[in-house]
């Protein structure tokens, strides 16, 4: 699960909630899975990744939750799940964010030679934050491109 913001009381931004209620619904679903929560401590409240694996914690026996809390960025997210994923013998990822964040994030994970599939998240919010938000990800993909392809330059030179 891919995070986002935290509130100044640190509870999740509804975007955070929406991601955490549909894995929360994937865990039930999956009932073998283990959650990958991934997001470091932004400008308020704590870590990302300790907002959501305290809520799902309710619902999800916390054995399932691991917990990512040293990721900045996508990128850093995808390469900590991938490694994670790969340590664990897992034959793919889910992905678990906003379908407008969906698309760089698989491009990451193909980038990194790790198979995932996305669980569907609606979109919230107005139609002006969906555009603010696919606009963000228009300008994001060729950066994470060319930084998807510097990681992988640096990880086979050791």
């Amino acid at each position: 699960m891919f995070g986002a913001a935290v509130r100044p009381d640190g509870s999740p931004s509804p975007t955070l909630a929406r991601r955490i209620a549909f894995a929360a619904a994937a865990a039930a679903r999956y009932v073998d899975a283990d959650l990958f929560c991934s997001g470091a401590k932004g400008t308020h409240g704590p870590s990302e990744a300790s907002v959501m694996a305290g809520v799902l914690a309710e619902t999800v026996d916390p054995s399932r939750i691991h917990l990512d809390e040293a990721s900045v960025d996508t990128l850093q997210s995808v390469v900590a799940a991938t490694a994670f994923a790969r340590a664990g013998k897992y034959a793919q990822c889910m992905i678990c964010t906003d379908g407008y964040h969906q698309p760089r994030i698989k491009m990451l994970f193909a980038m990194l030679g790790m198979p995932a599939s996305a669980i569907h998240v609606p979109h919230g919010g107005s139609r002006r934050y969906q555009l603010k938000m696919r606009t963000r990800e228009v300008a994001a993909i060729p950066y994470d491109l060319v930084a998807g392809i510097g990681a992988i330059w640096r990880r086979k030179r050791g």
